[in-house]
């Protein structure tokens, strides 16, 4: 090994040695600077460009700590900063949002630095920040500027781009280097639809000032899923022609709170071969270690696109990632349920080698992959909210410290043991969990763990007398309480009894026969029986338009009708209309409808060209066993009839067109109007 006692601070790339834990000193280097300029000084070298100076270091030996019985080194860590965002994408979080941890239990500032010190001592080279969405938090450009001080060659942020050209220059003066926002359509009214708010074009303008500070390349994240966005594929590869963005095609995944159906998935194979129909000459290109994206580019376009492919061409035989959530829990597998609380170490007052060990004990546990596509849609865990937006969801079981536990831990019982002692407990609570990933199931660890083990007998002791274990704060349990859903009463058992139902192939669908839900075997009409049927949030929306001509409608723009405000009666007749579906069509389920909102606009000239239209737009939400499509449809059908009643007097020419279903959301499957 080289020795780093001479390396000093002129300039330079290094900023010094730091000593792990675990003995071996490192050379810190910024991630803040340009590596293609600086240069290293030292007693014993020649001033030479960063990156040529790094490439010709003897590596130092991987830290043991993070490596796992199958021979990865966990060089990737992704930190969550918080649970909070300013989005609520459908296919992440519920529109109300989800039920978050206390301010007290999750990891302060100053914990965040201390552990992203400890992983960087110990190998890690790339971090990456997620959320939520990182960019809420105010003192993000601070964390960013005290993880850059650190020495990592690689400092990432995962963001959904609301923010993004606001605080993006800061930010890459503190040290960002590299850069992954979150886009899943390029046309703003779906990004609306899908993310329940607006600002697709702020996410458009932060992509573009990225390009201009020089990231490159500016990563794209987009979830296709079916029936929402699998359409924008190729619009998507368009995207890279002109732009140097790498868009990151990404398979959806299954998530707490998510109502994934692989029906809903689009495959990477499909994914691939609707791209090649348009452009036959997409070429392969090399990935780089340790990737979770297979590379391609289309010859002549500036960027290029990637596949993500967790769920039909798993890549956990070269993940090299940890997670630590918002709420300070390490996860050393996205799908796994069992989390170790690495706050409440820090908080009992363990050490740096303590916590180690901690670590090491849990990723020496990592299996060897995931459990497969439909065994982790039964599964539990966090929602994806609560676990980091980029890339999750089941019930997991955090370690928490008592003085019982720390004894253990200071009087060097073997941490494996104990980890692997709290997850059996954990197993026995849940029993659904057995099947799924867990990443402490017994595989032999480093042998330095092995060889400072105590008797397991001696750990049980200090658990059977004072119950260490304690329940850690079930997101998944409080999430599901506060709206009203039965998680509790048993959606797991539903999953497993009722698996032909919800999980067919898509070859399945291709070949299965339409049949219409409201006929009988005999073809008589009959109402949908809904009992089964889980209760859900439910909403949707919908359209229609009202030609008028010129003169009716500049009297409604006037308000000169004789008989009254048209568009004032239109908008009350649409929400009464909505409450009063079942008694108008006849096998419509009533509803305790929650919400129904009717608004009714003037355009002169309307997006197909047609003159003197009345737009009207609306939407109807319930908590219920059954969709509400109906009463918005309703309440759009009614409020168009209405401006024709009160508009006819001037002319019969009224034209009325365009009712449409424009999406419906919380049901078996989301629709939405292509």
């Amino acid at each position: 090994m080289k020795v780093w006692s001479s390396v000093v601070r002129s300039g330079s790339a290094f900023r010094g040695i730091l000593t792990s834990p675990n003995g071996i000193a490192r050379p810190l280097h910024s991630a803040s600077q340009h590596p293609e300029t600086e240069t290293v000084s030292t007693s014993h070298m020649t001033k030479m460009p960063r990156l040529k100076q790094l490439r010709e270091l003897d590596p130092l030996p991987f830290s043991s700590f993070l490596t796992d019985s199958f021979g990865r080194r966990h060089s990737y860590l992704r930190i969550s900063l918080t649970e909070r965002c300013n989005l609520r994408c459908q296919y992440c979080m519920p529109e109300e949002g989800v039920a978050l941890t206390p301010k007290h239990q999750l990891l302060t500032t100053q914990e965040i630095i201390r552990l992203a010190r400890l992983f960087i001592l110990e190998g890690v080279d790339k971090v990456r920040l997620t959320g939520g969405e990182p960019m809420v938090r105010k003192d993000l450009v601070p964390i960013v500027e005290s993880i850059s001080d650190l020495g990592v060659k690689q400092l990432g942020l995962t963001t959904n781009g609301l923010l993004l050209k606001r605080r993006l220059q800061d930010l890459h003066k503190a040290g960002l280097t590299h850069l992954n926002i979150s886009l899943d359509t390029l046309i703003p009214p779906k990004f609306e639809l899908i993310t329940r708010r607006r600002g697709w074009e702020k996410v458009i303008e932060g992509i573009d000032e990225a390009l201009k500070l020089g990231y490159s390349p500016v990563k794209i994240n987009c979830v296709v899923m079916r029936g929402r966005n699998e359409e924008e594929i190729l619009n998507f590869v368009k995207f890279t022609q002109d732009r140097d963005i790498d868009v990151r095609f990404i398979e959806y995944m299954p998530f707490d709170g998510n109502k994934w159906d692989d029906r809903k998935m689009v495959s990477y194979a499909e994914m691939l071969s609707t791209i090649r129909e348009v452009h036959p000459d997409l070429i392969k290109i090399s990935d780089k270690p340790n990737d979770t994206s297979k590379a391609y580019k289309v010859p002549g376009h500036a960027g290029q696109i990637g596949f993500i492919t967790s769920m039909t061409e798993n890549f956990c035989g070269t993940c090299s990632r940890t997670r630590i959530t918002a709420d300070g829990n390490l996860k050393v597998c996205l799908f796994g349920s069992s989390e170790v609380s690495l706050r409440d170490l820090i908080r009992s007052g363990c050490s740096d080698t303590d916590i180690l060990e901690v670590i090491g004990g849990a990723v020496s546990r990592k299996k060897r992959q995931h459990a497969g596509m439909l065994n982790l849609a039964k599964l539990k865990n966090r929602p994806m909210i609560l676990i980091d937006k980029g890339t999750s969801q089941r019930n997991h079981h955090g370690l928490q410290l008592n003085s019982s536990l720390l004894s253990c831990i200071r009087s060097n019982t073997c941490i494996s043991n104990i980890v692997s002692l709290h997850t059996a407990q954990s197993v026995r609570k849940d029993d659904s969990s057995s099947s799924s990933n867990e990443i402490y199931s017994q595989p032999n660890g480093p042998d330095k763990l092995q060889n400072r083990c105590n008797p397991l007998d001696k750990v049980e002791k200090h658990f059977s007398s004072e119950h260490a274990l304690t329940e850690e704060f079930n997101h998944n349990n409080n999430f599901w309480k506060k709206f009203g859903e039965s998680y509790m009463q048993g959606a797991s058992n539903e999953a497993v009894s009722n698996t032909s139902e919800i999980l067919p192939t898509t070859c399945d669908i291709a070949e299965s026969t339409p049949k219409l839900s409201h006929v009988d075997v005999k073809g008589e009409a009959q109402m949908v029986n809904v009992a089964g049927k889980q209760v859900t949030r439910r909403k949707a929306e919908a359209k229609a338009e009202v030609y008028l001509g010129a003169e009716a409608f500049h009297l409604v723009k006037e308000n000169k009708m004789k008989k009254g405000d048209v568009l004032g009666v239109a908008r009350i007749a649409g929400i009464m209309a909505a409450k009063k579906t079942s008694e108008l069509i006849p096998l419509c389920h009533p509803l305790q409808v929650d919400h129904v909102e009717v608004q009714l606009s003037l355009q002169e000239k309307a997006e197909d060209g047609r003159e003197f239209c009345v737009s009207i737009k609306t939407s109807a939400s319930t908590s219920g066993r059954t969709g509400v499509e109906m009463e918005a449809l309703m309440a759009a059908s009614v409020a168009a009839l209405t401006v024709y009643d009160m508009c006819k007097a001037v002319s019969h020419e009224i034209v009325i067109s365009g009712i449409c279903l424009l999406c419906k959301t919380g049901g078996k499957q989301d629709y939405y109007f292509k």
